[in-house]
């Protein structure tokens, strides 16, 4: 007899060896026959002790537990917005995104690191793209994460800052190799080509913005036109196409978007140079500042670096928090916080009115709950629902 593994709830008598175990009913040493009995199970394998299943549970039929996958009106409504959203962007170009009138400061790659920075403050801005003028090409763009990874290299090397103070920007490559940091790649997309393609490239390498670089069919020599950034494209959509935005209803909660968890925090009593290596550590481009309540008082960017090392005065990153926040712009925008009840077309309505980067997402009590950046929302707008996520590049 085939011994199954599924025994009975009983155990078997010790005393019978497997051999001697009966292979059809048979009566007990009494001969009653109403003490009939079944056979005697098997011997227990290891592991198979009770408790266990028993045979009645897994036999009897499960009923059957279908999910009802049919979409609300809810869930058509917002795919339609997606769908809309989606068919606007592979219809427009990048070169629709630029205003009418735009300045663009491009730098070169033999300017030294310590003069790009005055540059970029009294221009207010707070990136550029670079320009190789031996070879007459696009060379990439110059961000606070270059500043960074400047800063992460002088607390590495604190012996080197006269070295420091004499590298160019055409040394950024040789101080990420230094720090043991991951290039970025260096993307570019041509203005023509459609604002969706644009937008595909700059989450697959994370980039919050891309520059735009026209070549010429016949010499092959490159003009970089402008930048592009997330912000701008997702006001871009806000402003043209409310009619998609409008449909776009689900609460922030229900999709999902934002982090939420192991949140990065300081306070204005944090220094700098402490809330830098919080961005590094966990590759991030803002801190929210609390208080001991864990209530939101500000917000620290990596924008906020650039006027701490002004001049290469890298000194000054042992300074506080709350001094480093004291020397922003007049003009600087604010932070944004929401509720995650509320939905993503009141987010792009704030977008559409406001020049906003990210949002914090608050309780009732202004407790910090969690963050949206704008790479969430693009994200979720190109790629939710969506089968086939390549694109030709």
């Amino acid at each position: 007899m085939e011994e199954d593994a599924r025994a009975p709830a009983e155990k078997a008598d010790p005393s019978t060896s497997a051999a001697s175990l009966p292979t059809a009913p048979a009566a007990t040493a009494g001969g009653n026959s109403s003490d009939v009995q079944g056979p005697l199970p098997p011997p227990l394998r290891p592991g198979h002790e009770l408790p266990f299943v028993a045979p009645s549970s897994y036999l009897r039929p499960k009923p059957t537990v279908r999910a009802d996958k049919t979409p609300s009106p809810l869930d058509k409504e917002q795919m339609q917005g997606l769908r809309g959203i989606r068919e606007f962007l592979k219809v427009r170009t990048s070169y629709d995104v630029l205003p009418l009138s735009f300045r663009l400061v491009v730098l070169d790659n033999d300017l030294l690191i310590k003069k790009s920075l005055n540059i970029l403050i009294q221009n207010g801005i707070v990136s550029a793209p670079l320009w190789d003028s031996r070879n007459s090409t696009f060379a990439g763009l110059l961000t606070s994460t270059d500043y960074i990874n400047v800063i992460q290299y002088y607390c590495q090397f604190p012996d080197q800052l006269n070295q420091v103070d004499r590298f160019r920007l055409s040394n950024l490559r040789d101080i990420e190799k230094a720090i043991g940091v991951v290039p970025l790649e260096t993307i570019s997309v041509h203005p023509m080509r459609p604002l969706y393609e644009a937008c595909r490239r700059m989450l697959k390498t994370r980039a919050r913005r891309i520059p735009l670089v026209d070549t010429d069919d016949e010499t092959g020599r490159q003009t970089v036109v402008s930048v592009i950034t997330q912000y701008r494209i997702l006001k871009f959509i806000a402003v043209n196409n409310e009619q998609h935005t409008m449909l776009l209803k689900k609460p922030l909660k229900e999709l999902n978007l934002g982090t939420y968890s192991n949140l990065a925090t300081a306070t204005m009593s944090s220094s700098v140079l402490d809330v830098i290596h919080l961005m590094v550590k966990h590759n991030i481009s803002a801190v929210p500042i609390i208080d001991q309540e864990y209530k939101l008082l500000n917000l620290f960017e990596a924008v906020d670096v650039i006027p701490c090392i002004k001049g290469g005065v890298y000194d000054e990153l042992s300074a506080t928090v709350g001094d480093a926040i004291s020397k922003r712009a007049e003009d600087f925008p604010g932070i944004y916080t929401c509720s995650d009840e509320d939905r993503l077309d009141s987010v792009f309505d704030t977008i559409r009115k406001s020049r906003v980067h990210r949002l914090i997402i608050i309780d009732d009590d202004t407790r910090l709950k969690g963050i949206i950046s704008l790479s969430d929302v693009l994200k979720y707008v190109l790629l939710y629902g969506e089968e086939d996520d390549n694109i030709r590049a």
